[in-house]
């Protein structure tokens, strides 16, 4: 499974992934999910939300044990993100097969669409609108960089989107939803453990910062009679690393957009997007503040006007207690240890869907702690850890 995935979106020149929501690698990969669900006997279908299901048992029974992720990408991003909890859900359901496990209760694995948010500038978009997080009017107002909405994008694909919106009836059928991911950090590789499990995902948003000044030619205008929103931008870069430095959170500007773009040209506008994620709100707020109040001051200095606008946000994720204890309870049962408990800076369809059914996450080591990148991480004898704790896990709870 892992061979064939591969290939599918890898950019020749930076060898990173760009499966975006639906393109054409967006669709070999969904072609590839169907393909696994039906080699086993599985029951398949896409949602209304373009959420790909792929089924064991009746659908309609209720009370049914979930798995899986996302198969899509950042830009450039790496094998691991998203792919290895689907590939391991199909690997821990070959698993608990050869175990000759008996289903007490329905199992589905799940490909769940647009989890990264690369496109359209919104993460978890599937789950965001099965939850009833992003309602239909919002979601048909998404354009991507070439200005293609996601309505026109998910019909070019084969897909309804007149037919999205929240799917209470499909969240209603199920008990418990567990996904598996790689680390995207190093605490697992730092303890000597393969798998652990997630108690919480930090909160985090993304912010847009908009410094305007005055186009101008960048030859002849003295440094004096410049408007430049450049400046501004970059000390705000700084504070944002200083801000985060100083409350042990994290702060990023990883996209920027200038205009008019023009080598010997004084920007007019200078956009940057701000990450930041932190374990609690109070610091992220401080964190954010820090930030606001130094752009705004960067910005009065050298006479430009700044706009700030939260594009998105998600509250910390406090995951199904129970839930999280019985995952940590069927890992240790057989040796006796205890497995290792740990939070998260990123987001995840888990934490999306945690506010309707009891969810929780297992995490296998990433010995660089890199993701979001080519060089992401695990080895073989890892992931197949992996493969076996989420069959355990499967096992304790749907064959009860």
């Amino acid at each position: 499974m892992w061979a064939e995935l591969l290939p599918i979106g890898r950019h020749p020149g930076s060898g990173g992934y760009r499966r975006y929501a639906w393109t054409g690698a967006d669709a070999e990969c969904r072609d590839w999910f169907r393909e696994q669900a039906e080699a086993r006997g599985l029951t398949y279908e896409a949602d209304r939300n373009g959420n790909q299901w792929a089924w064991l048992g009746d659908p309609a029974a209720g009370d049914a044990v979930v798995t899986g992720s996302h198969l899509d990408s950042v830009p450039d991003g790496g094998a691991f993100d998203g792919p290895l909890g689907v590939v391991s859900s199909f690997a821990a359901l070959d698993e608990l097969r050869g175990r000759g496990a008996r289903f007490t209760r329905p199992l589905a694995i799940v490909n769940f669409g647009d989890e990264e948010g690369a496109r359209f500038g919104l993460a978890c978009v599937g789950s965001r609108l099965t939850a009833g997080q992003l309602t239909a009017e919002q979601a048909h107002r998404l354009t991507d960089g070439d200005g293609v909405t996601l309505p026109r994008a998910m019909e070019a694909a084969g897909y309804d989107p007149e037919a999205i919106g929240p799917d209470p009836e499909r969240l209603a059928r199920i008990g418990a939803f567990v996904e598996l991911h790689v680390e995207q950090g190093r605490a697992l590789d730092l303890s000597g453990d393969q798998v652990g499990v997630a108690s919480a995902i930090w909160p985090h948003g993304r912010w847009r910062f908009d410094f305007r000044g005055e186009a101008n030619h960048a030859g002849t205008t003295r440094l004096a009679d410049r408007r430049d929103p450049m400046l501004s931008y970059a000390q705000t870069v700084l504070a944002a690393r200083r801000e985060a430095e100083l409350a042990g959170a994290v702060a990023t500007f990883g996209k920027i957009a200038v205009e008019p773009n023009g080598v010997n040209a004084i920007p007019s506008l200078v956009r940057g997007w701000l990450d930041s994620r932190a374990a609690d709100q109070e610091t992220l707020d401080e964190v954010v503040g820090g930030v606001e109040r130094a752009a705004r001051e960067y910005a009065t200095a050298h006479g430009i006007d700044l706009d700030v606008v939260r594009e998105s946000f998600t509250p910390v994720v406090e995951f199904d207690h129970a839930l999280r204890d019985e995952l940590a309870r069927i890992l240790g049962k057989d040796t006796g240890l205890t497995v290792p408990v740990l939070g998260t800076g990123a987001g995840h369809d888990a934490g999306i869907l945690s506010g309707s059914v009891p969810t929780a996450m297992l995490f296998v080591r990433n010995p660089t702690g890199v993701s979001h990148s080519p060089a992401e991480f695990a080895a073989e004898d890892d992931c197949v850890a992996g493969v076996r704790a989420l069959a355990d896990v499967l096992e304790g709870l749907a064959c009860r």
